[in-house]
């Protein structure tokens, strides 16, 4: 077996199915989805293989997507407690150690 078709076969024995898409956090759904996208370029897939594998691939970003929404949810739920404070990201301080010295 030709070394190109043998790490195809590995990588089609992960692909997610219809209900798995769903159960995957963000980031594995994107780097599931980027391995997807990686295989689909390199066009060393029959026509049967890259529908299969674009079909996984739409079911990856529905569930990036969800997961993306639910999050907005949750930090708009936080955010509404009428404060409506803007998330700022606060300078660095470095850590000073107890002689007084930077450490």
């Amino acid at each position: 077996m030709a070394p190109a078709k043998k790490d195809r076969d590995a990588v089609d024995a992960v692909d997610v199915a219809a209900g798995d898409a769903a159960t995957l956090g963000f980031e594995a759904a994107l780097a599931r989805l980027e391995s997807v996208v990686t295989k689909l370029e390199r066009g060393e897939l029959s026509l049967e293989e890259s529908l299969t594998s674009y079909e996984e691939g739409v079911r990856l970003v529905a569930a990036a997507r969800g997961k993306l929404e639910g999050l907005q949810g949750r930090l708009e739920e936080l955010l509404a407690d009428g404060t409506k404070k803007k998330l700022e990201k606060k300078p660095a301080v470095a850590a000073v150690d107890d002689s007084g010295g930077r450490s």
